[in-house]
């Protein structure tokens, strides 16, 4: 099954917001206590991350649920306008 548009956007946000840190999945998964093949799959648009799985990952990024949920639509406005 093909991943959404909006998964995609998510798992780009991620997966920004951890390179930002200088953060590897591995690192990440060890903080937020997923399994690192788990962030690279939310990461590629793969996977769907429950509100539980978002809180853990956000609260090890030091942000809120409400300012990625902001970038993310950010970035699904930028990309609808492109198409």
């Amino acid at each position: 099954m093909q991943p959404s548009k909006l998964d995609q956007i998510l798992g780009l946000e991620l997966q920004r917001r951890r390179t930002e840190k200088g953060w590897s999945q591995e690192y990440l998964a060890e903080v937020t206590g997923l399994h690192r093949t788990y962030i690279s799959q939310l990461e590629r648009g793969l996977k769907s991350p429950s509100v539980r799985v978002l809180s853990h990952i956000t609260n090890a990024l030091s942000m809120t649920m409400s300012e990625f949920f902001q970038a993310v639509e950010e970035s699904l406005s930028v990309d609808g306008q492109r198409n």
